[in-house]
């Protein structure tokens, strides 16, 4: 038998200092419940942030939930409370007891739990993080977030298929994704949250794996495996805001301890959430250690920052007088923007290579730029305005769509002013919207035609590509998360064509480095012509270091069997993609031979179709 109150506190004077500053980097190994030894006895440390809390207590199975059996010490002036109780063992399910100075209690879940109890329960579970034997090294040392080939899957775990845990999803996900070509997953969010229907976008759990799936070496099991076969990892993560239930974050010692207390600050009129307050040095810490338990403790190879508009901007949702500017009178939230450059800075000096990708829907300058270009400094930005734009111009009937052409050049005049991503996303099949197949007007043929246009055009286009699940094979129905894709459709021939496509189109481009090597330079791209606005044709050069492409799409059901475009001096030119295939779907209009002249080359112009030829200039 051990008193616990014999043992010498596990938060030392270093630990205090540096989350007093706002560095702690790696905070979830102080905070949190940890397996260890300590004094020479097996146990588990806990460690808990509550500065306006009279009193703490650990409670749990192991003494009957009574606040009394385990009181906390306090930390001093760090505002941590600390004990460590020998002989509990992993498995064990805990929250904190804390009273408030008015007297109340409060049951709260660990902040920095590393597993949760599977909803509804809300307990957190004692697990140890360090466990698991990676065997992914080899794929750490090569990974690399330099101008690479990227064709990123983004799925939605609970609705791929049913009746997966981590480890059966890693397994056939990375079988799938080898299959089609894609290079990494983005896992919409997987840090546990109570709500399914939030699709994870409200989190309780900063520093867990949601328990729906599997426990902690479970989740790591599935990411190291992805490296095994090759497949990157990228997480979504949500710091823009968090839900308000009571047994989480909100109020967690009695006062708006992780959120403003004014509502004009610390409250999302959207999404009926709490936002944090970046500018409370330990707030911020908590949230850039979070990041960093991702890629220290999981190994994933990136993260999609979700709503960073919503954080940049003060006024993001509200009406006039329901915001508070900046000191310098100006809507920009300064603490949130160097929140951004601080986590941008910390991630990519300890983990070079990841990719740290903004979900922004604004015109805010330099997202993508580096920190001393007075940028935010992430990887990549997603293009949304592309997404919009394209989108609006896919679901226009193709007899009016040459009244519309600007729709798709525009993006070309700002693609180079930010490091993109296009996207094909889950926003864009939820919440009445329909599925891409829905959106596409026409026939039944002409509807997959476009599909397959649609996908072929973002290939194309300069920058990264990212496609959400089902729109592979041309799902008819939205998305819904409670039920999995329609895999039954691949019965029927037009939708296992247009997977087929899909895998061929991926591939190619894996192949072909003109489509990738210079996603973010105005020297990879240059317009042949853009002003074929009655035929509705767009046609433009890919460069690569050692290749060149000639893309050429046209938006219309019509056939030309002489189509002709001006592109002096070619040597040689052949047809090397072909979305109108017939094992595509496709009227199977290809060109086996190309008529070349001295101003350009004639063609057959396949209908609603994307086709790619080889180039190579006389010299």
């Amino acid at each position: 038998m051990y008193d616990v109150h014999t043992f010498t506190p596990t938060f030392g004077e270093t630990d205090a200092y540096l989350l007093s500053r706002g560095v702690h980097y790696q905070l979830y190994d102080i905070l949190g419940a940890h397996p260890c030894i300590h004094q020479g006895v097996k146990g588990v440390k806990f460690c808990v942030w509550a500065p306006s809390a009279k009193a703490v207590s650990l409670v749990g199975d192991f003494n009957h939930w009574d606040g009394r059996s385990h009181p906390m010490r306090s930390m001093g002036y760090s505002g941590v409370w600390e004990i460590f109780v020998p002989e509990l063992i992993q498995g064990e399910k805990y929250k904190y007891e804390i009273k408030a100075q008015d007297g109340s209690l409060l049951l709260k879940a660990d902040p920095f739990a590393n597993q949760c109890e599977l909803r509804p329960n809300t307990a957190s579970v004692v697990a140890d993080v360090n466990a698991y034997e990676w065997r992914d090294q080899e794929w750490i040392k090569n990974r690399t977030g330099d101008n690479q080939k990227l064709l990123i899957y983004e799925v939605h775990l609970g609705s791929w298929k049913h009746g997966l845990n981590y480890r059966t999803a890693a397994v056939e996900l990375s079988n799938y994704c080898k299959e089609m070509g894609f290079t990494h997953i983005e896992l919409m969010p997987i840090l546990e949250h109570p709500l399914d229907e939030s699709w994870g976008y409200q989190v309780t759990g900063f520093f867990a794996p949601t328990s729906r799936f599997g426990n902690v070496a479970d989740f790591q099991f599935f990411v190291g495996h992805m490296h095994q076969e090759g497949i990157g990892v990228i997480l979504d993560w949500v710091p823009a805001h968090f839900p308000r239930d009571d047994f989480a974050l909100a109020q967690f010692d009695g006062t708006h301890l992780y959120d403003h207390e004014d509502v004009r600050k610390g409250f999302h009129p959207h999404w009926n959430t709490a936002i944090f307050n970046y500018g409370r040095v330990e707030v911020s810490n908590f949230l850039i250690a979070s990041a960093l338990f991702w890629f220290d403790k999981m190994h994933i190879d990136g993260l999609r920052v979700d709503a960073v508009a919503s954080m940049l901007y003060l006024d993001y949702g509200r009406e006039e007088g329901e915001w508070i500017p900046n000191r310098y009178g100006g809507k920009e939230n300064l603490e949130a923007i160097e929140f951004i450059k601080h986590l941008n800075s910390i991630v990519h000096q300890r983990f070079p290579g990841v990719l740290m990708c903004a979900e922004e829907s604004t015109s805010f300058l330099g997202v993508s730029h580096p920190l001393e270009w007075n940028g935010l400094g992430f990887d990549l930005k997603w293009n949304l305005g592309w997404m919009n734009d394209t989108l609006s111009y896919f679901q226009k009937d193709p007899l009016f769509r040459h009244y519309h052409q600007n729709e798709l050049t525009f993006g070309l005049i700002y693609v180079f002013s930010e490091r993109f991503l296009s996207v094909l996303s889950h926003d864009e099949v939820v919440h009445g919207k329909g599925s891409l197949l829905s959106k596409m007007p026409g026939d039944y043929w002409q509807k997959f035609a476009n599909l397959r246009l649609l996908y072929s055009f973002m290939i194309c286009h300069p920058g990264k590509k990212l496609l959400f699940m089902g729109g592979e094979f041309g799902q008819w129905n939205e998305w819904n998360c409670k039920g999995e894709l329609e895999w039954g459709l691949l019965q029927f021939p037009i939708h296992d064509d247009l997977k087929r496509m899909v895998q061929a189109l991926n591939h190619f481009y894996l192949t072909h480095s003109a489509l990738w090597e210079n996603d973010y330079d105005g020297n990879g791209f240059a317009w042949i012509d853009f002003l074929d606005h009655q035929n509705c044709v767009l046609s433009y050069l890919r460069k690569g270091k050692s290749s060149m492409l000639v893309c050429v799409h046209h938006f219309t059901p019509a056939f030309h069997p002489e189509y002709f475009i001006r592109l002096p001096h070619i040597a040689k030119m052949k047809e090397v993609f072909n979305t109108d295939r017939e094992e595509f779907g496709g009227s199977g209009k290809i060109n086996a031979s190309i008529k070349i002249s001295k101003e350009g080359f004639s063609f057959a112009l396949a209908p609603l179709a994307t086709q790619i030829f080889e180039v190579q200039f006389e010299q």
